[in-house]
């Protein structure tokens, strides 16, 4: 109760950033049951980054849209881990005109099994997967630049 009551009690901004964030969780879930050759072209472009400068505006959105994430993926009916989390933030911030750079890694677990982590970055600010990332050698990088047209 005391979750929904937080939800009803937050300003209209974040609400939105809420539901939207629910919604671009769900259609990740679905991009990543596909396989990953159909979906990394959706991704940007691949073995590149993004830069890690950002203007001062856009830090807080970033820090929203990473807050919206990491809440709404403990309420799917979806598993919403890692890669699912990433790519629902960087389509957030793509509809935000913001840059990303979505990362892959790689690392042995305790057992010697391959394991694999996802984590996000916008300029300087890492969004999803931080609190991972260190363990795990990087593969391969996909940079969503957002090119913003002039009329």
């Amino acid at each position: 109760m005391r979750k929904i009551w937080l939800f009803f009690t937050s300003n209209w901004h974040m609400k939105k950033l809420l539901i939207e964030a629910y919604f671009l969780l769900a259609w990740a879930r679905v991009l990543k049951a596909l396989p990953f050759s159909r979906v990394s072209h959706f991704l940007g472009a691949q073995m590149n980054e993004t830069s890690f400068v950002i203007e001062a505006e856009n830090i807080r959105i970033v820090k929203q849209i990473s807050h919206a994430i990491h809440i709404m993926s403990k309420y799917t009916f979806w598993e919403s881990k890692c890669l699912v989390k990433a790519i629902a933030a960087m389509k957030m911030l793509e509809r935000r005109q913001l840059d990303s750079t979505l990362y892959l890694g790689t690392a042995k677990d305790e057992n010697g099994e391959m394991i694999a982590h996802a984590w996000l970055r916008s300029g300087p600010l890492y969004l999803t997967g931080a609190e991972e990332m260190k363990k795990f050698v990087t593969v391969n990088t996909f940079a969503r630049k957002v090119e913003v047209f002039i009329k």
